[in-house]
């Protein structure tokens, strides 16, 4: 109930639960779920998703330059209700912090007009900041961010095209991937050879939720830790990774 004001209370692991609360709480959840059922017996809900499908429908109005500015205050106010106590946008009802949900909830509330100097985009951009920026954003951000020229397509993992045309037998192949993946992989690999350029017509950017700025950074995949930033502790996996990405730039330049 993503706006509410409703609370929600978790037992402490390994609590004992009353059986008569439990009892009570499944009927009380029962009762309110058939008082909500329509005369014909079936129920229908709201289809909410979390504030990145709202705040990435914003930005591909921005990247075709194709703008519908009362369409996006709707979808705003949308994405300011479901900001976080902790200053973030979550996943999930009442959950962390998401930095990459949280990236693109931020630019989208610029984009629209929303005032830097807004509390509630202050709040957004110090929390940011706090759990190490943009950069530690996941790849799906990273490529929107890389379209909008936010930081440098080198800090987007090289997934060339031709992989398309990996026989059958080969240990990736696009009809091992499930669906729905492959909704979103095939676009992307499109995207990430053609690397065309958001129209932007407002030129809207982020550059204030960088630590470093993206252009000076030389390591875009190291492995995250929670003590001191997403981006510090360095691993044999993502030096072996990094090997990878130079070496396939190289052959596709």
């Amino acid at each position: 109930m993503t706006g509410g004001s409703a609370t929600t209370e978790y037992a402490p692991a390994g609590a004992q639960v009353d059986a008569r609360q439990l009892d009570d709480a499944v009927q009380r959840a029962s009762d309110s779920l058939l008082a909500l059922q329509q005369g014909d017996g079936h129920w229908v809900f709201e289809l909410e998703a979390d504030a990145t499908i709202p705040a990435e429908y914003i930005l591909l109005e921005h990247y075709l330059g194709r703008i519908q500015p009362e369409l996006q205050q709707q979808i705003a106010r949308f994405i300011r209700a479901a900001q976080g106590a902790h200053g973030g946008w979550p996943l999930f009802y009442g959950g962390d912090l998401d930095i990459s949900c949280s990236v693109k909830a931020y630019f989208a509330l610029k984009a629209v007009g929303d005032p830097v100097d807004a509390p509630h985009m202050a709040r957004a951009r110090a929390v940011i900041l706090e759990r190490g920026g943009a950069r530690c954003c996941n790849v799906f951000t990273r490529i929107t961010l890389a379209l909008f020229g936010e930081l440098p397509w080198r800090a987007v993992p090289v997934m060339p095209v031709e992989i398309m045309l990996l026989p059958g037998w080969s240990p990736f192949h696009i009809a091992k991937v499930s669906y729905w993946s492959r909704t979103v992989l095939v676009p992307l690999l499109v995207l990430m050879t053609m690397r065309p350029r958001a129209r932007n017509p407002d030129r809207v950017g982020i550059g204030e939720l960088f630590v470093e700025p993206p252009e000076t950074v030389r390591d875009w995949i190291s492995g995250p830790t929670k003590s001191i930033g997403c981006c510090a502790r360095r691993s044999h996996f993502s030096r072996l990774m990094r090997g990878v990405a130079r070496s396939t730039r190289l052959s596709s330049s």
